[in-house]
């Protein structure tokens, strides 16, 4: 079996490509979903959106699912005290989500506008608001979540979810809407025609603009306002660690460290923006196909910018920063990671290999012949 510190880094890089993967996937119709309302006008043209994302939605949820099932076996302790300060947070997300089932089977099935209206406007908030939450949490994980943990690993959270909308974290979450709607409107205007593609290239193009302006806002706000957090003393990585046993210290600049020891990772922050730029004008030029590879790759510089800063932090304290989570202390058993990675080599090819057919099954151009073609059949 393979080094315990070896399986520990390759957990942390796992659960990155998974929630990566949550983005890319389900980001784009989450991006989708928060913009139909606008690109359609009428009720043709939403159903054309509608028609696009609804197929897909379900599939893209598995990389949620299975990042969070990685998370609850990977990183048991984080789960249980993120789930206890992030509680509302994540019922927000929770109640939020049931909205785009729901719209997406029902929204089409009686011929009332108001009815109509209504269930796009709640698929608008359900792709919205889980957006904007995951956002927040990474904005809140940066300055550190008030928690600590006794001797018995209990843990105290002693914020609430108002403090959780504080300004540098609501910023995180624009960017994380922005960028997503980006990559949903990039989706939008290679699967769709005429007007419906036409506003989706528009409003792709003003999200990539808010993505990077709010993405630089952010990485100047915790380089000069926002004090890191660095391990000055632990013990040896490649043994089962207790939390409490090491000590941190709240330094500022600390979240750079990362950057100056490996010069490397400001590929990350440089993927974020120039890619992001890059999609907005080729968009804007109609190469839908290249700005959505280049959104997808900007999806990936952003989220791996937030990691490589905060390695190997994963959810550092505010209240005691000596009961920070991190990637080398949290994690399960040397036995049951070596195991889960068995697992994973297995069933994330698998998950990739039926993810691609599906796509490649469902292919092609909804447009209005479509809806008028399939008028039950269609969403």
């Amino acid at each position: 079996m393979m080094d315990y510190e070896v399986l520990k880094v390759i957990w942390w890089v796992l659960i990155g490509v998974l929630l990566i993967g949550f983005a890319i996937t389900d980001g784009f119709d989450m991006g989708a979903g928060a913009l139909m309302p606008f690109v359609g006008k009428t009720d043709t043209e939403r159903r054309i959106a509608l028609n696009v994302l609804a197929p897909h939605w379900d599939g893209n949820q598995v990389w949620f699912i299975t990042a969070g099932g990685a998370i609850f076996a990977a990183w048991p302790v984080v789960y249980s005290v993120a789930f206890s300060g992030f509680y509302w947070a994540m019922l927000l997300v929770l109640f939020a989500l049931f909205f785009r089932p729901v719209g997406f089977e029902y929204r089409s099935k009686i011929k009332d506008p108001r009815w109509r209206s209504a269930w796009d406007w709640g698929i608008f908030a359900g792709s919205s608001i889980p957006a904007l939450v995951f956002g927040v949490a990474f904005g809140n994980l940066l300055q550190g979540v008030p928690f600590k943990l006794d001797s018995l690993m209990y843990s105290t959270y002693t914020g609430n979810f108002f403090q959780l909308l504080n300004p540098f974290a609501i910023l995180c979450g624009v960017v994380s809407v922005a960028m997503l709607m980006l990559h949903g409107g990039n989706y939008l205007h290679l699967r769709t025609e005429g007007a419906v593609a036409d506003r989706a290239r528009k409003y792709a193009g003003i999200a990539g603009v808010v993505s990077i302006v709010g993405f630089i806002l952010a990485g100047l706000w915790l380089n000069f306002g926002i004090d890191g957090y660095v391990i000055t003393k632990m013990g040896d990585p490649n043994a089962a660690l207790n939390v409490l046993d090491k000590t941190v210290e709240v330094k500022s600049g600390a979240w750079f460290a990362n950057y100056e020891a490996v010069p490397a990772l400001w590929l990350a922050p440089i993927l974020g923006i120039l890619c992001t730029l890059l999609s907005v004008l080729l968009g804007l030029k109609g190469r839908a196909g290249l700005a959505f590879v280049l959104s997808s790759l900007a999806c990936a510089g952003v989220i791996f910018t937030a990691g490589g800063s905060m390695f190997p932090f994963v959810m550092p304290s505010s209240l005691d920063p000596a009961s920070s989570l991190t990637m080398w202390d949290v994690v399960s058993s040397h036995k049951t990671m070596g195991i889960m990675f068995a697992v994973a080599c297995i069933f994330v090819p698998i998950i990739l290999l039926y993810t691609t057919w599906c796509y490649y099954k469902m292919w092609g151009k909804v447009n209005a012949q479509h809806i008028e073609n399939n008028p039950v059949g269609s969403y």
